[in-house]
Formats: C-alpha cells, structure tokens, sequence
C-alpha cells in the first residue's frame, strides 16, 4: 500500500482520540490527506515585540519571556486562570477560561517561552487570551518559517488541545519522516516549462515557505496541478465517450433541411449562427454522439439553431425534441417554431403538465409511429410513458434546471442514445465552462441578430418615479407595451420592498382604465389565468405587465419596448440580465430602467453599474463570478466539481487555461498514456474514484 494511504490515527503524535477529532472536523483520514490540508494564510513570525511597545489593535503577536505567577479568579460560571507573563521591558495577563487544568500541569514558571496570540484590550490594559505556548529551547529546535502557517480550525479542536501549533508539528514530522513518499504526479518535461517546483518540494513550501518567493511558486504548482488532473478526466471522459459511445450518423443534409433554409427563412443567419450550425452538422455525421454545450446571450437566435440541428434529424428519418424548463418557455419554443414551420412537412407537437388526457393520447401515439418529427416539452418528455419511433437528437434548453438523473432519461428513450445538444441563455464564465462542462464540447453565438439596437439601461431612484412614469406615457403613446417587474409577492415584515399588489394598485391609479390597460401575473395564480393574462399581453390588449420574475425567461414580445425593474438591488446580475433580454426584440430603441432605494449595499452598487455599463453577457457572467463565487453562480447541484482546495476559478483563470490547453496536447499526443512521460499521470489517475475530493489522490 502507499504509505500516503495510512490512516491518521498511525502518525507520531496523533493516536485513536486526535485522529477521531481530526476525522470528524477537518475531513483528515489519511497522511495524504493532511498533507494536502493547505494553510488559508500566513504571519509573519520573523517579528518579536517587546511588551512595552505593543500594537494599540487586537492583532496577533509574538512574545518571548516568562511566566512569574499563576493565580484563579472566580467568575460567574466556573473560574477563570490567568498567569503573569514578563519580559524585560513590561507585563501582560494570559487568560485561560477552559480547559486550564491539563495547561497548568504543563507550564513552569521562570523559563522561557515563545508565545503567539491575539491581543485583547480592555479599558487601556492588554490581555492575551488562551495563547500558544511552546518552550523557547524547544521552538528553537523545531521547523523554521519566516511565514507561520495558520489552518483552518474549529472551536472543538482548539477546546480539546488541538492547536495551530499541533497541526503544524504533525504537518512537519511527517514531511521530514516520509519526505521519499512523494511520488511526482507531473511529467518532467512539464516542471522543466513551467519551471515548477518538484512535488516534494512545492508540499514542504506550501507548508513552511521562509520567503514570499518560496510561497508563491509552491502555490503555482499545487494550483496547476489541481487544474491539471480536474481538465485530465474530463477531457478523457469526453474522448473515451466519443470512442465508446457510438452515435447514429446523419450523413446527409437533405431536401427538408434545404427547402427551409432557401424558401422559408425569414431573416438571414449571423455568421456566428452558420458556424454553430455547421459545427452541429459534423458531430451528427461523425458516428459519435454529440455532446455539445450551445452558449448564447438572451435574443441571439438559439432557437433557428436548434430547429436546423433538428431539421437535420428529420432528413435522416430520426425525430427531434427540445426540452425547456417551464411551460412558458416551452408555448414560446413552440409558437415560434409552428410559425416558421408553417409551410412545411414538418409535424411539430407540445407536450407539457397541463396537455389534456386526449392531446397526450394522441401525441404518444404519432411518437410512437413516427407521424410526429419534432416534439417540444417540459420535464414531461422524460416520462416512461413517452416512447419516441427513433429519437436522434435531444436539445436541452437552460439545462442547469435540469439534474443529471432527468437528462439520463432521455438516454434510454432508444438503444442508442440520441445526439444531445445543450442549450444556455445564461452566460457562463469561461472558466466555469471549462471546468463544468469542460468535457462537453463547445459552441458560442456571440453576435446578435442585424438590426437589433442594444437595449439602453438606466439606473433611477424612488424619488424619480413621478420622471419614469411620465416616460412609460410617452412610450404607450408611440404605441408601445412596458414590463413592470417585482421581486415579491407578499409584504416581507423584514424589508420596507413594495409589494406587488401594492404597486399594481399604485400604478392602476398612475394609469387609469379606460385609456390604460395592465395585465398581472405572478407565481400563485392558476396557469389558466396566467395563460389568459399573458395572451392579453402578447396580442397587445394590454399595455402593461405588472409581473413577478415568472416571466425572466421566455416570453418574446417585440413591441415591448420599456422593461422597469422595481427593488432591482435585491436580484442577482444573471437574472438582471436575463429580464432586460425580455425587450429589444424588436427594430425599435428599448429600454431597462432599474429603480432602486438610496440603500445600497457595496455588491448591490456593483451590479447595478455593471447593468448601465454593458450589454454583454459574458462580461456580466464575469463580474457574477467574482461577487458570488462558481457555487453560488452554478447552483448547488452543478457546484460539486468546484470545491477545490487551493486553487480558484476567478483568480486563477489563466493558470486554468495553460492547464487546459496543456492537457488537451498531451492527449492529443497520447490519447492512452503509453509514454513513459505519462505514466505518473496515469497512476495518479488510476487511484483516483471520480467523486471524491481530487486531493485524495495526488500525490
């Protein structure tokens, strides 16, 4: 067995109760795991102050001198113990409320001690509560670090004697006693270019670095080498998916796809389209199945993309499905595709939670028969029930609404699984691409349509409401329709937010029927009623929407010129995003206007600047990242990949590409790692279980 592999309770100085400590509050159960159990900062413990020229904040120092007296004061719950510490030049008290028994067996008094700890004052008199202490004879025989590391920890482990400094001992004793223990995971050639430590080097100055220098190449060799492994298995997944997983080949692109395309295109393609499109089309004639990740920002034309991947299909006798999460979405796909394939022998059907017995009877059975060439759908689709004749491609529209068992569904639908095509309106760092989906390939749409005009967007206050009101009368005047959002639907006690019956009310008052007239939809209301009220907005009966953020995905209404956002501080920037998308659609100029009270946090003013700032997904998608991190961003069931030790997506984003790229040439060189070169790679990824933490394994 590697010796790395020895359970914790085996290390000198930890035993059966320490290692259970250790288990259950820090994850260490083995020595590779506490080797790879990173310091999260540094002091700097070159710097000795004497105690008559104390820092005046609550900062932590380190003393030398001698304990004189030791004495317990009683206290309302138990007592507290508290010794006298001196050096030359002054005194100061060290405090202990707990666990001072075992303490006061250990401590001599008139002997020297280093001490470190935070200061703590109280009405002009310093204090340093529960200190560590080390013998000065000692400390100057063990390890050295200009840089003291400092842990994570927790209350228990401090309470039971497990301090920053026994960590450090243990961290220490077992790089000296199995220093030849650690096998290098990179390749040679790969150290030499990037002129990175060895392994065993980078873990002793990750550890104890003596100089900044020191520090920062061990950290950019651990940092790459998480990247390294984490692109390694998922650029092979995807390339052993391609050689293992056959996929039906569509080899031509026929008189359907062709008929379509000259006749009844009504606009022209963005050569962004036509390069996804054909991207599209070589996956599907391969004879691999498509794994492909369509990235667009809101109004960039996915949808014309994915009927021509599914055009493709139905010329080679396969049916097609596209599956969005909400019924909303999924009326919208299909409205749009029923208008452009009007005039064509496609058959194109909607199911979704509320299609009556009848229809369903009806679709299942043109699925099953095959009348029925492209079928659009919620969570629906994935029911046993639903059998397709021969499904040969499946696109997934906003797919992180969908978990992986759901998408799994759609596998079994044939014996061969279907081409998937996965499809985001929600701009995705690339970062996070690379790291989440990095073993999908990869498509972006990047232009908008000819003749959009960017949407204009403005920040206004409360105090400007009586301004904004007059400008939505001007834009019903031309003949226009306005999107009023709100975050709530009932009064939250806590926050002074305006509910959204209370604006409805207000702004029914600010535009009186007959010459006015405003739709409401939110959340509680029957899908009927949301239906009715949303078909009334659609076909221009209304003039304004008065809505929650049920409609922040799908609903395309191009006369909608103005888009308000009422309380905007209180929505994250993809989901700004994602509601401004709702207008521009048409050839005219619109607008998204986000009004906001004074009271603005630091994050909240960030946003909503980078709202006026820019139009462009991408650039918001970044700023997103670095406010919330990739968990946050992703959602808790995509951010599983993401905990990584040492390494971080927004800072680090270069080292993730040269990881990348480095990782895709070495594959490309030796897709099987055969190379001599390589075998480090390939042991270290032969003792690796896909779901557990990537530091498990290196080493």
């Amino acid at each position: 067995m590697n010796v790395m592999q020895t359970a914790i309770e085996y290390l000198k100085g930890v035993g059966p109760e320490r290692a259970r400590l250790l288990k259950t509050e820090l994850q260490i159960h083995s020595y590779q795991d506490l080797v790879h159990f990173f310091p999260n900062r540094y002091l700097d413990r070159t710097q000795f102050h004497s105690l008559s020229n104390l820092p005046q904040n609550n900062s932590e120092i380190q003393l030398i001198g001698v304990i004189t007296s030791i004495e317990y004061v009683e206290q309302k719950h138990g007592k507290r113990m508290i010794a006298t510490f001196s050096d030359e030049t002054g005194s100061i008290e060290l405090v202990w409320f707990r666990g001072y028994k075992w303490i006061r067996e250990s401590l001599k008094l008139n002997t020297l001690y280093v001490i470190f700890g935070r200061l703590n004052w109280f009405k002009g008199r310093a204090s340093m509560p529960h200190p560590e202490m080390e013998l000065k004879e000692n400390y100057e025989q063990g390890v050295k670090a200009a840089f003291y590391p400092i842990y994570p920890t927790t209350e228990k482990l401090t309470q039971k004697g497990i301090s920053q400094r026994v960590i450090q001992k243990l961290v220490a004793s077992l790089l000296q006693e199995h220093a030849e223990s650690f096998a290098e995971t990179l390749p040679d050639y790969l150290l030499h270019h990037f002129k990175f430590y060895s392994k065993k080097e980078a873990l002793w100055h990750i550890h104890f670095p003596t100089t900044q220098h020191e520090l920062s190449r061990a950290q950019q060799r651990l940092k790459f080498e998480e990247f390294f492994f984490l692109q390694v298995q998922l650029l092979l997944k995807n390339q052993q998916r391609k050689q293992k997983i056959k996929g039906y080949t569509f080899k031509m692109v026929g008189p359907i796809f062709h008929e379509f395309y000259e006749n009844h295109l009504p606009f022209l393609l963005t050569n962004s389209q036509k390069k996804v499109i054909k991207e599209i089309r070589n996956d599907m004639g391969s004879g691999k199945q498509m794994n492909r990740l369509l990235q667009g920002d809101v109004g960039s034309g996915k949808t014309i993309v994915a009927l021509f991947a599914s055009l493709i299909a139905i010329d080679n006798q396969f049916q097609s499905c596209i599956v969005a999460p909400t019924e909303i979405l999924v009326q919208q796909h299909y409205q749009t595709l029923s208008e452009l394939l009007s005039k064509s022998e496609v058959s194109c059907e909607m199911l979704t939670g509320s299609t009556s017995k009848k229809d369903r009877v009806s679709i299942h059975e043109g699925l099953q028969n095959g009348t029925i060439h492209l079928l659009v759908g919620t969570h629906a689709i994935f029911e046993e029930t639903v059998q397709f004749k021969n499904l040969g491609l499946a696109i997934i529209d906003e797919q992180h609404r969908f978990g992986v068992a759901q998408r799994a569904k759609l596998w079994h639908k044939n014996d061969i699984p279907p081409h998937i095509l996965v499809m985001t309106a929600t701009p995705i760092p690339r970062t996070l691409a690379m790291s989440i989906y990095g073993d999908l390939d990869y498509s972006l749409i990047n232009e908008l349509p000819p003749g959009r005009k960017p949407v204009k967007t403005l920040h206004r206050f409360d105090k400007n409401r009586l301004q904004v009101f007059a400008f939505i009368k001007d834009q019903i005047d031309l003949g226009r329709q306005i999107y009023i959002v709100y975050p709530l639907i009932q009064e939250s006690e806590k926050l002074d937010y305006k509910d959204l019956m209370d604006g409805y009310e207000s702004i029914s008052r600010s535009f009186p029927s007959p010459k006015y007239q405003i739709s409401i939809v939110h959340g509680q209301m029957k899908a009927d009623d949301k239906a009715y009220e949303m078909g009334r907005f659609v076909r221009g009966e209304t003039n304004i929407m008065v809505a929650t953020t049920v409609i922040e995905v799908g609903v395309n209404v191009p006369n909608a010129s103005v888009m308000i956002v009422e309380s905007a501080e209180r929505f994250g920037l993809s989901q700004l995003h994602q509601l401004r998308g709702r207008v521009g659609r048409g050839a005219d100029q619109s607008y998204c206007i986000l009004m906001s009270s004074h009271a603005l946090s630091d994050d909240g003013k960030v946003r909503l600047e980078t709202m006026v700032k820019t139009n462009d997904g991408f650039e918001i998608a970044e700023v997103d990242l670095r406010l919330r991190g990739p968990g946050n961003v992703m959602g808790t069931q995509q951010s599983g990949i993401l905990q990584l030790k040492i390494a971080d997506l927004v800072k680090d984003a270069t080292l993730l590409k040269a990881a990348r790229d480095t990782v895709k040439q070495l594959l490309k060189n030796d897709p099987e790692l055969v190379s001599a070169h390589h075998q480090c790679v390939k042991r270290t990824l032969s003792s690796m279980r896909i779901d557990s933490n990537i530091w498990n394994f290196i080493s």
